[in-house]
This record gives C-alpha cells, structure tokens and sequence, in this order.
C-alpha cells in the first residue's frame, strides 16, 4: 500500500532485507519451497505452450528452475527487485539453459506490453500494492496469456500477531488481503476467469525465537511504517513471549499458521467489449457464450 497507514511498507527496506537474505535465504525457505512446488503442479492441469515466461520475484530461483525445465523452447525471464537473489538464481540455473535475469520492480515493470505469456509469482503480491501490481500484471500479459500466482492471506502468522499485540500496541506482522479481495482486483484489472482458492500451512518451532529467525533470514522481517521506532525492549518480547505460550501443543511444538491463497486468470484473447459515448458498450459476438478455459 502506498498510502500513509500504519500498514503500508517501506519497499527500500524490503529491498534491502531481500538483498542481505540472499546468501541464506535457501537453508530456511521451506514455505516457499513448497508453496511454490504446489504451484508448478497447477500448470499440469494448463494447456499453454508460452514462448515467454517471467517467474516474478524469483528470489533465488527456486521455482524459476523447474519453469526452465518445463518450458524448454520458451525464453524464460527471472525478475526479481534484489540484485543479490538474481546472482543466486543465475547461478543454479542449469549450464544448458539460459536464465535471462532482469531486475525490476513489480509494480513499475520494466517490461514490454503483451510480452508475455506466462507470469508466474509466488509469494509476491503481499509485499506489493495490490492494484498496481494487478494492472501492471495485465499490461505484460498478451492476449491469452496467463497469470498463475499464490499469496498470503490474513490468517499469516495470527499467532504472532496476537501474541505481540498483547505486549505493545504497534505493528510488528504486516496486513493480508483477503482473498475476495485479490479476486476482485482482477476483474477490476480485466483479467478474465479468475479462479481462487485457500489453504493453511502450519509450521512448527521449539520457540518463538526461531520462527523470528526464520522470518529475519529469508527477509520477510517488519517494515511496516508502523513498526517501533528503535529496538523493542526486553520487558515487551518476553510479555509477546508469554504469551506466544498458550498456543503451544501437546506435543509441545508452538504453530505458525499461513493462509496461502493461489489463483489464475487469463488475459482476455480481445477487448471483451467498447464503451460508446452514451454509456452503452459493445460487445464482439465472438465473446457471447464462449466458454473459457479452466483448471479443475
């Protein structure tokens, strides 16, 4: 969100996190791992043969590999805003084939207009503004072309954030949308057919110290403009600790919950109608009746 909210993020400090998380982002990105796994296995169910693909923030090219692999007479495109990740991912990329590294913001992409015909983005558009990541989405896409993506939905870290509201009444765990939310963007963004769905992943720690680790090393740390000014004292982390204490099981694990919400939409393969002057619009016959194409 670029608007002045508690909630709306410093994106130079999230470049620069992503940036110092290069180097050991992989020994913790267990999530994204397998978020992103679970989101390659969507495209079996696509008949696409993309000439172009672009794995939109593809820190250290975890899911940009296997897109090579699956697309092998396509151009595939890494894009990433932290140079650091794009080093990391050009080096994994197999010695056949060539990754094409760009780095880029999302929300202002230095991209072509319908260029491309798979954007592919996992666990992006949480870290962006959602309607000028959508539209900009669009704009890329040729007619046709799909977009295939997962993000993160308000039930994210619930734990945490309830455990450090108790303690002191500023941000430390960022906002969500929710996934009608997402969905509505993209209509409102004239992508066509957008297909939702949720889950939630639980991972489990010893203590709430690691799962903060965890999050600190892949980048995903605070920058929410309403994040303490300062370091936060002793008294405050041991009182979000405790009280981190009553969600810990039986078997004595403490859960991080992540509401992870995928979905698709299409590129309209021509404008789906032409507003005249009066109001009224126009509508190709060609569009009546048709029936898109859709995953299961």
């Amino acid at each position: 969100m670029h608007e002045e909210t508690p909630y709306r993020l410093d994106q130079r400090q999230r470049r620069r996190a992503f940036n110092q998380a290069a180097a050991c982002y992989d020994q913790v990105a267990v999530l994204p791992r397998e978020i992103g796994a679970r989101l390659l296995e969507r495209l079996d169910y696509v008949r696409l043969a993309p000439a172009v693909v672009v794995d939109m923030g593809c820190a250290t090219g975890i899911t940009a590999v296997p897109l090579l692999k699956r697309y092998r007479q396509a151009v595939v495109v890494a894009l990433d805003s932290a140079p650091a990740m794009l080093a990391v991912a050009r080096r994994r990329r197999p010695w056949f084939r060539r990754l094409r590294c760009v780095c880029g913001d999302a929300e202002a992409l230095p991209l072509a207009d319908a260029s491309c015909d798979l954007l592919f983005s996992n666990l992006v558009l949480h870290w962006c503004d959602l309607e000028r990541v959508v539209a900009e989405f669009r704009r890329v896409l040729r007619p046709g072309g799909l977009l295939m993506f997962s993000t993160l939905g308000p039930d994210t870290l619930m734990e945490l954030r309830r455990s450090w509201a108790a303690a002191d009444g500023y941000i430390h765990v960022h906002a969500f949308v929710d996934m009608h939310d997402v969905g509505d963007a993209l209509v409102r963004a004239t992508l066509a057919d957008p297909v939702m769905d949720m889950e939630r992943i639980t991972l489990t720690y010893r203590d709430v110290d690691a799962l903060m680790a965890d999050l600190k090393t892949l980048g995903a740390g605070n920058v929410a403009a309403g994040r303490p000014p300062g370091l936060t004292g002793k008294g405050r982390f041991q009182a979000m600790r405790a009280a981190y204490e009553q969600y810990r099981t039986e078997a004595g694990w403490l859960p991080a919950t992540f509401e992870v919400v995928y979905g698709h939409a299409w590129a309209p393969d021509e404008p789906l109608s032409r507003r005249r002057r009066d109001g009224s619009a126009v509508f190709p016959l060609s569009q009546l009746g048709v029936t898109r194409r859709a995953l299961p």
